[in-house]
This record gives C-alpha cells, sequence and structure tokens, in this order.
C-alpha cells in the first residue's frame, strides 16, 4: 500500500494521539465540511461510491440522505458491536487510528443535522473503549466535540456505551433496542431507522470501517477515492485473515485484491505448505468457498458473482487437514446460542441444525440428515425479523453445497474422512 486511509498508525505509531493524527491532515476534512453545506457533504459521500464496509455494503451517501430534513432531534450511531467470527477490523481503527473515527462521525452529524453521536462497542472490547474515549476527551479539549465546533455554530456531543457481549446486537435495530436499555432483539422494518430510531427519533447506523473512511474522503475529494479500487468497489479495504496462515492478521488494501495476493503474499501463505481446502472470504455468514476460488477478487460484486459475500472481509482459511464438519458444527452452535429467541424459526431451527450436525461429527449421522438440513434451512431463510437466521443458513447451506461428500462419508462411516485432522478454531 502506498497509501493508507484507515491504518494511518502504519505511517506513524502515534496517531492515537491528537498531536500526531493532526499533522497527518486531521480533521482538515472537519474543517472543509463545516464551510460546506449539509447536503454537499452527503453528496460527495454519495459520488465516492462508498459502500458499508460492516457487511451489506449499501452505498453510504444513499443511507445519510434517508435522513428527514426536519429539526427533530437526530442521532448518528457508530456500530462497534464487531461480533462476527472470523471479523477482527474495528477494534484495530478505535484502539490505533481513533480520531479518525471521531472526526467521521463529526461529518457524518453535520451531514445529516444529527447533534448526537453514540459508538455502540462490543462489550468484551473495554480495553478498546478506554482508548477510545482518551481520544474522545482530547476531541472536547480541542474543540472538536461539544459546543460551537470550531467556531461553526455546530454543536456535537459524542458517547460510547458498552454492550453485554451479545452478536444480535450488531443487527442494527438490535443495537439500537440495547442503547435504549432494553432487551437486544431486533425490531420488525419498517419503520426503518432513519424515521424511527434511539428513543424514537431519526437515526442513522453505519460501521466503524465506514465512518473512518468519511474524513479522507471529504479533506481529499470523492474523486481521489474513486481512483482506488474496482468500479462499484472504491476506497481501500481492512481483510482479517485467521485460520491456517503463517502470517493471521489485519491489512488494509484496496478493494478487489484478490484471495490469492491476500492470503499467499500477505498472509505469508499455508502453514506447513499444505494445500488450501476451504476460504470463508467475509466472516462465517459467508457461504464457504473453493481453491478453485483464489483467483476471485475481494470486493462485493465480484464475492456475489462467486456464490459468496464480502461481508466484513474477514477471510478464514482452512486447509486439507481441516475436517469441514467439525468446523461447521461449531460456527452452527454459535449461531444457535445468539439467537435472540424472538423468532420461532431461528429459535427452533439453529440449534436443531446445530444438534444433527453436532451428531453426524460424533458419528451418530443417519441417511437423511442432509436432506433435513436442507430442509430445516429452506424454513429459516426469509421468515425471520432479522438475518440472524438467514446468515446460519448462508453458512451450513454453504458447506452442505460445496462440502457435501464430507458429511456423507461421515453418515456412512462413522467417522471423518480427514485421517490427521486439525482444528481450525482454538
Amino acid at each position: 500500500m502506498s497509501e493508507y486511509v484507515l491504518f494511518k498508525q502504519l505511517i506513524d505509531p502515534d496517531v492515537c494521539e491528537l498531536g500526531h493524527y493532526i499533522k497527518l491532515g486531521g480533521y482538515e476534512g472537519l474543517k472543509k465540511a463545516l464551510q460546506m453545506e449539509p447536503v454537499a457533504v452527503v453528496e460527495e459521500v454519495k459520488k465516492s461510491n462508498l459502500r458499508g464496509r460492516g457487511g451489506a455494503g449499501f452505498p453510504t451517501g444513499l443511507k445519510w440522505s434517508f435522513m428527514p430534513k426536519d429539526d427533530r432531534q437526530k442521532y448518528f450511531v457508530c456500530n462497534a458491536d464487531e461480533g462476527e467470527p472470523g471479523t477482527f477490523k474495528d477494534r484495530y481503527i478505535m484502539s490505533e487510528n481513533p480520531h479518525q473515527l471521531i472526526e467521521g462521525m463529526v461529518i457524518g452529524g453535520f451531514a445529516m443535522g444529527a447533534t448526537v453521536g453514540y459508538v455502540y462497542i462490543r462489550g468484551e472490547f473495554k480495553f478498546v473503549a478506554d482508548e477510545l474515549q482518551k481520544a474522545v476527551d482530547e476531541a472536547y479539549e480541542a474543540g472538536f466535540l461539544g459546543k460551537d465546533i470550531l467556531g461553526s455554530g455546530f454543536d456535537f456531543d459524542l458517547y460510547l456505551h458498552l454492550g453485554a457481549g451479545a452478536y444480535i446486537c450488531g443487527e442494527e435495530t438490535g443495537l439500537i433496542q440495547s442503547l435504549e436499555g432494553h432487551t437486544g432483539k431486533p425490531r420488525l422494518k419498517p419503520p426503518f431507522p432513519a424515521q424511527v430510531g434511539v428513543f424514537g427519533k431519526p437515526t442513522t447506523v453505519n460501521n466503524v470501517e465506514t465512518i473512518a473512511c468519511v474524513p479522507d474522503i471529504i479533506r481529499k475529494g470523492a474523486n481521489w477515492f474513486l481512483t482506488i479500487g474496482p468500479e462499484r468497489n472504491n476506497g481501500t479495504k481492512i481483510y482479517g485473515v485467521s485460520g491456517h496462515v503463517n502470517n493471521p492478521g489485519v491489512f488494509e488494501l484496496p478493494m478487489g485484491t484478490s484471495l490469492r495476493e491476500i492470503i499467499f503474499e500477505h498472509a505469508g501463505g499455508i502453514l506447513d505448505g499444505k494445500k488450501v481446502k476451504a476460504i470463508i472470504p467475509g466472516g462465517s455468514s459467508a457461504p464457504v468457498l473453493g481453491p478453485e476460488h483464489l483467483d476471485v477478487a475481494m470486493d462485493f460484486d465480484s464475492l456475489k458473482e462467486a456464490g459468496s459475500m464480502l461481508g466484513s472481509g474477514a477471510i478464514i482459511v482452512m486447509h486439507e487437514d481441516t475436517c469441514i464438519v467439525e468446523a461447521f458444527a461449531r460456527l452452527a452452535e454459535f449461531y444457535a446460542h445468539e439467537s435472540c429467541g424472538q423468532c420461532t424459526p431461528c429459535r427452533e431451527g439453529t440449534p436443531w441444525m446445530a444438534k444433527i450436525i453436532r451428531n453426524i461429527e460424533d458419528g451418530k449421522g443417519q441417511e437423511g440428515d442432509i436432506e433435513l438440513l436442507y430442509d430445516i434451512c429452506s424454513k429459516i431463510i426469509g421468515r425471520t425479523v432479522c438475518p440472524l437466521g438467514d446468515a446460519a443458513v448462508f453458512c451450513i447451506k454453504g458447506a452442505l453445497d460445496r462440502f457435501r461428500d464430507e458429511f456423507e462419508y461421515h453418515i456412512q462411516h462413522k467417522k471423518c474422512m480427514v485421517e490427521n485432522k486439525v482444528a481450525i478454531y482454538g
């Protein structure tokens, strides 16, 4: 990378401190935005083609434009829950480059007429919240937060809120419920948060990585952002690589970088020189891919064409000694555990799937189990308030579609077809 948009700590390790952030152009985007009309800021973000980095890939500027143009109290919320298995990118922005997130929150608040912001942080990230709070305090002292920011007449207050470790609160309406002090159970839509959100007021929710892209887009212009990455998939992306690689970690690269380059050039290749067997490209809910997909570009459109999705950009690599049934039994159990229980298909279906797959792994599988799993998937997908049920289906159905032979071998032989299997999760 010749130019880092998000990982500026790789340019200056002390960028978490306000003075160092300012030396790298920090808060120049905010200063520029405050000289513009709010609608012009929204249009610049639209023009940049910035798509949501939390998983859905929805155009950010378009989402901002949904905020009503009236004088009601409005809220801007940052989703920092980061509960998707395999995902570990946002915490690095919050702890290593926190002012960029803060600046993006203030710019977004100005653009949408929101005067209060919340960063909803996963409960296990107390150490991250402490670092972010230090930066928030610095921003208040320097006049980048609070009343009459930089003499513009615009007010914006920012609060941090720790969740209680529920995956379901990564869904925006479940997050809003939790933020209000209720049990984190997603709401039916419509109404959408832009109409009825936090405390019944208009609200926009964006992911950490998405918001952190905004300051450089405003400072350097949308045309600059459009020079990075392929058409409709612009900008850089943080890819988190875990599993059977020599150099697991997070890498900021241009959107559209191939899986092969990410895995073999940046993540150091496969452990012990083994062959790639399976790759989950976008967090656990993204349908699994095989080694024939190594040259697929890691962007929204290319992965959709390949039968999966970019999601959070969390790449989980499994080599040839992985038992697919065991790996996906663990994931099925995760979804069963994290279901909030509000919707019957998800509440009943996810534990049922987990039990069947665990039985197959334990040598207790029966003929017809695979067909039963497919049937359960068909009864869950599209029939729940939030996407957790769909995520579980994408995960499990993807494994069945691509590795059905392994599931069948387990059922027929009561054991794994991999002789010296190794775990993919610790």
